[in-house]
């Protein structure tokens, strides 16, 4: 089943989002939210081992242009690549249909919770060889997402 991420997050949504309420209700926000970020990391870091495993290449570049165009499509994502070379990928994300789908929801920080909040896991399944930074998201209401992966030692 090919089903675009933004459609899977929409999905995910209406199950997580009363989950989560539920969760916090019930724990209090800050322990709700650690347990959520816990569990859903592990798959995150997962999915990031999987898709370094699986791509069969060794530039950087192309391997997060090729995942941004995964987490693109069906127009989820306005975008501006500022570099992209065998070790480093950088850029912008200017327009984001996850943050208009969750502010839809009324649920922005549960929007970051349950989206955002992937990227640092998934990073970290691409190994300890790739360092990646992102210092504000459109979800937390910032004017773009600045994305940041660089290679920490250079490859030939």
């Amino acid at each position: 089943m090919d089903v675009p991420v933004i459609q899977q997050a929409k999905i995910q949504a209406q199950v997580l989002v009363p989950l989560v309420k539920a969760l916090q209700a019930e724990l209090g926000e800050v322990r709700a939210n650690a347990l959520v970020r816990e569990a859903l990391g592990d798959i995150y870091r997962r999915y990031g081992e999987e898709i370094w495993r699986t791509k069969n290449e060794k530039n950087l570049g192309k391997i997060m242009a090729s995942g941004l165009a995964t987490f693109a499509r069906e127009d989820a994502l306005d975008y501006r690549v500022i570099e992209q070379s065998q070790d480093a990928f950088e850029f912008d994300v200017t327009g984001c249909r996850y943050a208009e789908f969750y502010k839809e929801l009324g649920e922005p920080e549960l929007g970051f919770l349950l989206v955002c909040s992937a990227d640092f896991p998934m990073a970290e399944g691409f190994g300890p060889d790739i360092k990646f930074m992102r210092t504000q998201t459109i979800m937390q209401g910032a004017s773009h997402c600045d994305f940041r992966y660089k290679r920490l030692t250079e490859t030939d």
